[in-house]
């Protein structure tokens, strides 16, 4: 399995926005008005493209909320939670 491109997804405070940025690069993928714009149906899963990637979620607070990885399939067998 290869290994996956890491991006999170943080709210900005200054901007009062949120924004997917790839972790290696420090590079804003997207910025978005909402955290649920950012994760409606499949919008995170389409930037990502066919490459994919492992995103952290965090909330507000920036304490992290979840892990999702895009493609599904590409998830690691044995991850916690």
């Amino acid at each position: 399995m290869a290994k996956l491109p890491k991006f999170t997804l943080e709210h900005n405070e200054n901007r009062n926005n949120w924004r997917l940025e790839n972790d290696k690069t420090d590079k804003i993928i997207k910025t978005f008005d909402t955290k649920a714009e950012a994760l409606k149906g499949g919008v995170l899963k389409e930037i990502l493209g066919k490459e994919g990637g492992s995103v952290k979620i965090q909330k507000e607070n920036g304490k992290f909320q979840e892990e999702r990885t895009y493609p599904k399939s590409e998830d690691p067998i044995k991850s916690k939670g």
